[in-house]
This record gives C-alpha cells, sequence and structure tokens, in this order.
C-alpha cells in the first residue's frame, strides 16, 4: 500500500484507521473521505480529505484518480439494525457502494478491501466455534448484503484479478467513536453508562453470547491482512476474524471489578435480540492464522482495564468519579 483512499472515514472504524495508517504511511498518503464533512474531526485535520457519496460512481473515481490510489479501503455501509430498519436504502448504499468501488479498484487496479460481518451467518449456521467455510442464510438485510458483498468481491477477484480481501468482523468496541447502529453495540454503549450512572439498561438478552473484538485489534488485523503475501491467502475476502465470545454479565462482571457498584438489568429490544439470536455464539478463527498470521491482542479483561481509562480520559474524569458525582 502507497497511496490509500479510505470510504466512510468518519464511522467507527474509519475515524481510528485513517490515522493509524497516516502514522504508519504517512499523512500525505492516506485520503479520507465521507458523505459528510467535520471540520473538527482528526481525519479531517491531518490529512487529505474529500466529501464522497459512494453512490456516486464517477465522484469515487474521480477522486481515487485525482490522488492516484493504489489502495481502497472500502467502509462506507449501514450497519446491522439501522439496516434492518430501512432495508431498501441499506441495499442501495451498501451494494450500490460496494460496486462502484469495486469498479474504480478494477479501473485503476487497486489493491481493495471491505469488510465482512459476524451477520453473515444465519440461524442454519453452527452456532459455536462457527467454521470458516459454513452455510449463510442470514435473514437480516445487513446479513444478505454482507453474503452477496464476499460473493461479489470473490468474483471481481477470480473475473477481473482485482486484489479483493475482507475478515468478518465481529463487534468492534472502541472509545473513539460513538456506537453506529449495530446490534453489538451495547458493548460500547456499557462502558459509557458504567462511568457516567453507574448502571446499565442492556437491550440483549442476558446469556445472549456473540464474537467481539477491541479496536486496536480490528485495525491491526486490517493492516496485516493487506500487507500479507498474496500467495498465501486462500480465502482471501472473508476470514473469520475474533477475540473473545461474551454475553451482556460477562461485560457487567467485569466492569464490577473496577466499579464494584455497577449494575446492570435487561430491557431487550425485540428486533436487536432477534439479529442477535441469528448470529453465532463463536467463530473459528484458524483459517486467519494460518493463512497471515492474526492473532488478537486483547481478552474482555484486558479490554476493559483499557477502555474505562480511555473513556475517563476522554470524559475528563477522575479515576474514581462517573459523570454523575461530578
Amino acid at each position: 500500500m502507497k497511496k490509500i483512499l479510505v470510504t466512510g472515514s468518519l464511522g467507527q472504524i474509519g475515524s481510528e484507521l485513517v490515522m493509524k495508517m497516516r502514522e504508519i504511511y504517512g499523512a500525505d498518503q492516506v485520503i479520507a473521505s465521507d458523505i459528510r464533512n467535520m471540520d473538527d474531526h482528526p481525519a479531517v485535520q491531518s490529512g487529505p480529505f474529500e466529501i464522497l457519496d459512494v453512490t456516486d460512481a464517477k465522484g469515487m473515481y474521480e477522486i481515487a484518480k485525482k490522488y492516484q490510489v493504489d489502495t481502497i479501503i472500502h467502509l462506507a455501509a449501514l450497519l446491522s439494525a439501522t439496516a434492518e430498519a430501512k432495508p431498501l436504502l441499506a441495499w442501495n448504499l451498501n451494494m450500490g457502494g460496494l460496486v462502484n468501488a469495486l469498479e474504480v479498484a478494477r479501473e485503476l487496479g487497486c489493491q481493495f478491501f471491505t469488510p465482512s460481518s459476524i451477520g453473515a451467518f444465519g440461524p442454519a449456521t453452527p452456532k459455536d466455534h462457527t467454521p470458516q467455510v459454513t452455510i449463510q442464510r442470514p435473514t437480516t438485510m445487513y446479513g444478505v448484503n454482507k453474503v452477496a458483498g464476499e460473493l461479489l468481491c470473490d468474483y471481481y477477484y477470480h473475473k477481473f484479478g482485482v486484489d479483493t480481501r475482507g475478515l468478518r468482523f465481529p463487534g468492534l468496541i472502541s472509545y473513539v467513536a460513538p456506537p453506529g447502529g449495530g446490534t453489538t453495540d451495547y458493548a460500547v454503549e456499557i462502558y459509557y453508562e458504567a462511568l457516567r450512572k453507574g448502571r446499565y439498561s442492556c437491550y440483549i438478552a442476558k446469556g445472549t453470547y456473540m464474537d467481539m473484538m477491541y479496536m486496536p485489534d480490528a485495525l491491526n488485523a486490517i493492516i496485516a491482512l493487506m500487507e500479507a503475501d498474496t500467495s498465501r491467502l486462500k480465502h482471501r475476502n472473508a476470514y473469520n476474524v475474533t477475540a473473545m465470545s461474551a454475553a451482556p454479565e460477562d461485560f457487567a462482571a467485569e466492569i464490577k471489578k473496577h466499579i464494584p457498584e455497577f449494575e446492570i438489568d435487561y430491557r431487550v429490544d425485540p428486533v436487536r435480540q432477534s439479529i442477535a439470536d441469528s448470529w453465532p455464539n463463536s467463530i473459528d478463527p484458524t483459517a486467519a492464522r494460518e493463512e497471515w498470521g492474526f492473532k488478537a491482542e486483547f481478552d474482555l479483561e484486558k479490554m476493559t482495564t483499557d477502555m474505562l481509562a480511555k473513556l475517563r480520559q476522554k470524559l475528563d474524569l477522575t479515576s474514581k468519579e462517573t459523570v454523575a458525582t461530578v
């Protein structure tokens, strides 16, 4: 990677990935883009930034051509809960934007990355230690988009030789960007509310296990995959990656080690619960480990310690204060 265009740069992944890539490859080598502009956002301030609606194929091509990019990181998409509420918008944005990005990669000979998700699995998928290759019959629009996206990236690789690569991400947890409409967002909200109020009402039921990953591990996985020797990549566009399988009460138990008075209750959202119930309890990342050396650094305990410390700084709290007591 020498010159990189990132779409959806102001979203959860993009906000941090742009900054990390600029540290590695140079500020001028990473072109951030998003449909909106936030003048005070670090990704806007620290290097090149362009307004881009990914459904505008011509606009995307012109930006990529202008900067002579050789890599496209395509992140712009609606997430699971939002996509289920607006399925036609999700199809038009998630699939239309992906086709446009793949076409630009084909025309300009770019390396290409887009994330898939555990949402690509469905109720018929094996729930525990879900294999790399298995049945995929999702029951959500988001999941349909992800399966179609995996197949489309495979098609562009086999048909046109585009160097497409991708990861099936679990729920991603970050202290930088706020939650953005995902089913696993409770695993971000719970840390904020623990510090702000000392309690959290969870919209996902107790005992619901899903895979999770701390954002630093997700960023490292993207970069490691994109830098990997192409001859080693057998699965290429949809590697299972994960760091932990956890339920809401597991997060609560870890938080209570730092905030003993923390309490959790459950007010289940039927829509997001039904999405969660259709996903695996845990997935098997063996292929990613064997083919390009994937390894997660953060488990639930280490992530919780770091997450609370970083959020205390972000929310301007002392080590023992919560927002409610300030």
